[in-house]
C-alpha cells in the first residue's frame, strides 16, 4: 500500500483522552501547566512517530497558550496533527479541549507547536522518509 503524504498526514492523526483527578491540580483545583505540558509533549511525539515511523526527539515548542484554566473533574482531549514536514523536522501542533463531564460543553483550553526530529543511533538528525 502506497500512502501519499497527505494520507499520511491524516493517519498520523493522535487524539488521546484523560480525565483531571485531584492529583494532577494545583492548588487553585486547575490542571497544573507542566502536567498540560507533559501530557502535550507526549501526544506531539506519537503523533511524529505514526508519520515517521522514526526515533523522534523534541526539539523546541513554540507559542504555547493557555486560553482557559482546565478544573479538576473534566474530562481532556489532547489531539496532535502534522502542521509541516521538513527534511529532518516535523511540526506537529497539539490542541487541548476540556469537555464537562456530566454536559455536553466543550471548548478548546490550550494549543501549542512542537518541533520533532528524526534521529539516528548516534541521536543525530537524519531525513524524514
Amino acid at each position: 500500500m502506497i500512502n501519499t503524504k497527505e494520507q499520511k498526514i491524516k493517519n498520523a492523526i493522535t487524539k488521546v483522552t484523560k480525565a483531571v483527578f485531584p492529583n494532577t491540580t494545583n492548588h487553585y483545583d486547575t490542571l497544573f501547566g507542566g502536567t498540560a505540558l507533559q501530557w502535550m509533549d507526549e501526544v506531539a511525539f506519537i503523533t511524529a512517530t505514526r508519520y515517521s515511523r522514526q526515533k523522534m526527539v523534541t526539539v523546541s515548542s513554540d507559542k504555547i497558550d493557555f486560553n482557559k484554566a482546565i478544573p479538576a473533574g473534566t474530562i481532556v482531549e489532547l489531539v496532535g496533527q502534522i502542521e509541516k514536514v521538513g527534511n529532518t523536522s516535523l511540526e506537529v501542533r497539539v490542541d487541548v479541549f476540556t469537555e464537562e463531564m456530566y454536559s455536553n460543553h466543550r471548548e478548546k483550553s490550550i494549543s501549542g507547536c512542537f518541533t520533532m526530529v528524526a534521529i539516528d543511533e548516534n541521536k543525530k538528525p537524519i531525513s524524514i522518509t
